[in-house]
């Protein structure tokens, strides 16, 4: 009749297997038996186990308002009362606050924290007790060592998860602007409304946190009101889960079936679909432009992955082609679904690059084609569009590498990649730099561009990427 607890299963996966047989095999005569597992979540855990099971996640929750309801509820009136210094509640509530901060920003994803780190209560109940801890220590006199607090929040407590620098960065900053004399003003706020109430039981923190906002702005977080719209595209994945799960029987009544419609995209995307590389005039035009050339030798690399994506492409619609005929066996039946629904089958995407919908991602496959078979049959572009390569850091290399050569007295590993931002657009430029090359095709995400003054800004109300003028990339 007692409780079993299997930690981090998802470390014992061969176990799990022999633990669901157990389970099933054992005579056990009392129904207060229970079996408890924890996990992380794991391609490989098996479905079997899962689905007998019963199951329970812990996630935080959204918004300041319930996060902090959530900390003060695991807080009791003695720890409250545990210092009579002025110092003590007011600290207690902001390192609550940046709890709630820290563990919010994850929803916004990569603008949030570059690595989504799994902060929980154990952080907070360490920064309270070495808070405590410090105020029974510290003299009265000279009051509270800021910076050791600021280092063992921002460096240890919460720091010790952060591996990313910039994230690092940032969390240091919270710990400068709100771990500092002035929070104890009644005049700080963390954001517009949000004070620290001066309240001497639980309760009426309790009154005070219910008339928080329940919705916050992303700057209570530091973060541009953009933030929001990018968080709140969240929804479109759960529509894409919508689609996924949908039965795919054909439709009834006069409507085109769902082959028809597919064979006929099939067909116009095949007429479109660029030629094969041929390889012996591929390698005529490289000999001819200097085939051991790095700029030459990467060119080449990309024209052959482009041609392993022509490849698959053009054999995948023919056996499409075919199947809907009823000639060869659906292989691909995913295919069919995944060109109905407008996303790219994940053959293509295998070989290729990542695009929101299928229109997109062919538009592109045109476009990165001719980008390099006007290189390698028509001489080099003056302007590279350095987003339509596979490979844009080996693009750079190679560009460094040919700074190198030009230079007999330089050697590799001293030679550093730089940039300046042009104020011409691609249309405008009529000539290749003297030295290093011209790209276009990069966007700023989280910033604006200010193309008079050549320097970043902060970004426009409801503009999300901002294009970036040319670059002259050189060594």
């Amino acid at each position: 009749g007692g409780w079993v607890l299997l930690q981090n299963c998802h470390l014992g996966l061969d176990f799990m297997d022999e633990l669901l047989e157990t389970l099933l095999n054992a005579e056990i005569p009392n129904d207060t038996f229970r079996v408890w597992i924890t996990t992380e979540q794991h391609p490989k855990f098996p479905i079997t186990l899962l689905q007998i099971a019963i199951k329970f996640t812990n996630e935080p929750p959204q918004g300041i308002r319930a996060g902090l309801k959530r900390t003060f509820s695991g807080i009791s009136q003695d720890l409250l009362n545990v210092s009579n210094l002025p110092m003590w509640k007011p600290l207690l509530y902001t390192v609550a606050f940046l709890h709630s901060t820290v563990q919010e920003r994850r929803k916004f994803g990569p603008l949030g924290w570059n690595i989504p780190y799994e902060f929980n209560s154990a952080d907070f109940t360490a920064s309270v007790q070495f808070i405590q801890n410090h105020l029974k220590k510290i003299d009265i006199r000279k009051g509270i060592s800021w910076s050791t607090v600021r280092y063992m929040i921002g460096e240890v407590q919460y720091g010790g998860r952060v591996t990313d620098d910039y994230d690092k960065r940032l969390l240091n900053c919270f710990a400068r602007v709100w771990f500092n004399e002035s929070m104890f003003d009644s005049s700080f706020c963390f954001y517009t409304g949000y004070k620290i109430p001066v309240c001497k039981t639980l309760e009426q923190y309790f009154e005070y946190i219910q008339l928080l906002p329940a919705m916050d702005s992303p700057e209570v977080f530091g973060l541009h009101p953009n933030a929001d719209i990018t968080y709140k595209n969240t929804s479109a994945d759960v529509l894409d889960t919508i689609t996924n799960i949908q039965p795919k029987e054909s439709a009834g009544g006069s409507g085109e079936t769902r082959e028809s419609v597919v064979y006929r995209a099939a067909e116009d995307m095949l007429e479109k679909l660029p030629p094969d590389y041929i390889p012996h005039e591929v390698k005529a035009r490289l000999v001819k432009m200097g085939a051991l050339n790095s700029m030459n030798i990467f060119l080449r690399q990309e024209i052959d992955r482009m041609q392993r994506v022509i490849t698959v492409v053009r054999t995948s619609l023919n056996d499409l082609k075919l199947a809907i005929e009823g000639t060869i066996v659906m292989s691909e039946a995913n295919a069919l679904d995944n060109m109905y629904d407008a996303r790219i089958p994940q053959v293509w995407r295998r070989v290729s690059w990542e695009s929101s919908t299928l229109g997109f991602w062919f538009t592109e496959l045109l476009d990165r084609n001719a980008q390099l078979s006007t290189w390698i049959f028509q001489g080099r572009p003056k302007v590279f569009w350095i987003t339509g390569f596979f490979n844009p850091q080996g693009f750079l290399t190679a560009m460094k590498q040919e700074a190198t050569r030009a230079h007999k007295d330089w050697a590799l590993d001293k030679v550093a990649v730089h940039n300046d931002v042009l104020k011409l657009t691609r249309e405008e430029i009529t000539s290749s730099p003297s030295e290093g090359v011209y790209i276009y095709g990069l966007y700023l995400e989280g910033a604006g561009w200010d193309k008079r003054r050549s320097i970043l800004v902060e970004s426009t109300p409801k503009i999300l990427f901002v294009q970036l003028p040319v670059l002259h990339m050189f060594a």
